[in-house]
């Protein structure tokens, strides 16, 4: 008896033996494949954006669940909207300390670091249509500069810039000369606020999902945050009539973002396709407000036009100058960026329409 419990056992024994050494080898015999009762873990990231649902519809959302989808379970992106898991003017800094894994913003607004931050968001008058962004970054050095800067500061990877949309003025009240602009309460971003306080402008810095109210409330006169396009996507166009046709830069340059740690983690594979997919949501902007201001300026029925006279408006220009040699001041790399700028618009207008119209 104790003999055919012993072999009863060691039966079993052997058989469970080679149960596992077909689970990590396979069946030499058969060629049948190994199989590995292992589970992948998921990445998960938490993404935030400067923008609003609304907005985030057309700048972020579809390229993200694009990511999802084609990542099939390996990684999972969830996105969130601006101020909802932190103040836009802290993502910076959360981003640093891990508390979120990627940022889609301007480095003006999130208050990076890093002395290129300035030039982040809207930089008066440095481009003059959404396609010298990719133009500037590509071809004219930018990303080198922008990798070098942020290679200094650690805990975040700049990944990406691209162009979004002009910077207008929306309003309570019709703006037809320079004069109109002064005592104005304008949402606006932080770079641009400074340089349109020298024609009395008062910047007023508030939580992005207050701004509608505030201009109902008379908080605020006005917005130069954006377009025309967003102006009626995020519902400010049923709060501010009017609409000045001038802006003081033809495109927002916006970027990409991600905790170093966390896109250390992330296969190459998963990489390119994050890449991509940042490339996917620059290309749609480009045609979504291209379009979309052209558009509404004819056919929107909830602004009115107004212009200021292009010899006025002039004066706005040639004091955007001085201003870039202020900035170009500050630091060895912000003077040549600035340069870098000064180079790509001389070109640009020497090369004539349709890079430049006089």
């Amino acid at each position: 008896m104790q003999r055919r419990t012993f072999l009863k056992k060691a039966a079993l024994g052997a058989a469970a033996a080679s149960a596992a050494a077909l689970t990590a080898c396979g069946d030499k015999d058969s060629g049948a494949p190994a199989v590995s009762t292992s589970k992948k873990t998921t990445i998960k990231w938490r993404l935030q954006t400067y923008a609003g649902a609304a907005l985030a519809e057309h700048v972020i959302k579809p390229s993200i669940e694009a990511f999802n989808k084609a990542a099939n379970g390996e990684m999972v992106i969830e996105l969130y909207f601006a101020d909802q898991l932190v103040p836009t003017g802290e993502l910076f800094r959360a981003m640093q300390k891990g508390t979120i894994d990627a940022v889609q913003s301007d480095d003006d607004s999130i208050a990076a670091p890093v002395d290129v931050a300035v030039f982040g968001g809207y930089f008066p008058f440095a481009t003059r249509y959404s396609l010298d962004v990719p133009a500037l970054f590509d071809r004219y050095g930018l990303n080198e500069i922008w990798r070098e800067a942020y290679g200094e500061v650690e805990g975040v990877t700049w990944l990406s810039a691209g162009a979004w949309d002009p910077c207008h003025f929306n309003t309570r009240k019709p703006i037809r000369r320079l004069a109109d602009l002064k005592g104005l309460r304008v949402f606006t971003f932080p770079t641009a606020g400074r340089f349109l306080s020298r024609f009395g402008v008062v910047p007023v810095t508030l939580p992005w999902g207050d701004v509608e109210v505030a201009v109902q409330t008379g908080e605020l006169d006005g917005i130069a945050w954006s377009g025309i396009t967003e102006d009626y996507t995020v519902g400010w166009a049923n709060v501010t009539p009017w609409f000045l046709t001038n802006n003081i830069s033809g495109a927002w340059i916006g970027s990409y973002f991600a905790n170093t740690a966390a896109w250390e983690k992330v296969p190459e594979h998963l990489k390119t396709l994050f890449k991509l997919c940042i490339d996917s949501s620059h290309y749609y902007r480009q045609y979504w407000y291209w379009g979309g201001e052209a558009h509404l300026r004819v056919k929107g029925e909830k602004m009115q036009l107004t212009t200021i006279p292009a010899a006025e408006w002039a004066t706005v220009e040639a004091e955007a100058r001085k201003f870039w040699d202020e900035i170009a001041k500050t630091s060895p790399r912000c003077a040549k960026v600035v340069q870098i700028f000064k180079d790509y618009n001389d070109l640009m207008t020497k090369a004539g329409p349709p890079y430049r119209y006089a």
